[in-house]
């Protein structure tokens, strides 16, 4: 699967995407997901973590274009739909602003007669969302200094950032 922007896509009416300074919710974003003909709704959490190669991390703050990123999450579900037709329901949920650790970042909700879609669709959702969505990502440190992670670092490191 390839995301390309070549048209505007339109999301469908059973699918949902936001991008959101508002905490984000498992129970929420899973009912979203949900749908009668599921066999399987695979959830994707991304948290904040207390460190980043064993630097202490106190917070994260996340920046986005919405308009863009939207785009993309809209592009993510029809390339999925493109490649696993039987995929029900699709939910991307980012938020922005400021996070502690321990709180939710990121929500990729995917519901599916069958597990093995679910799971591949999630997974295919948040990479390409990594690597796709124009969503930045500043550290804040435990002794005061913060770095802006650059997406481009982490595809030639390998990271999963």
């Amino acid at each position: 699967m390839t995301t390309t922007l070549t048209s505007a896509v339109k999301p469908r009416a059973e699918d949902s995407f936001a991008i959101t300074f508002a905490p984000l919710s498992l129970e929420e974003i899973y009912a979203k997901s949900d749908d009668p003909a599921n066999g399987a709704v695979v959830v994707m959490s991304g948290m904040v973590r207390n460190q980043t190669d064993g630097k202490p991390v106190i917070a994260l703050e996340y920046q986005a274009y919405e308009p863009m990123a939207l785009r993309i999450f809209y592009q993510i579900a029809a390339d999925i739909r493109l490649s696993m037709s039987d995929v029900n329901r699709v939910a991307i949920y980012h938020r922005v602003g400021r996070l502690q650790v321990g709180e939710i970042s990121v929500l990729v909700a995917v519901g599916s007669p069958h597990r093995s879609e679910a799971f591949e669709a999630c997974q295919y959702a948040i990479d390409t969302l990594k690597h796709e969505a124009p969503i930045w990502k500043k550290e804040h440190w435990q002794d005061g200094s913060s770095t802006w992670v650059s997406i481009g670092a982490c595809e030639t490191s390998g990271e999963n950032c």
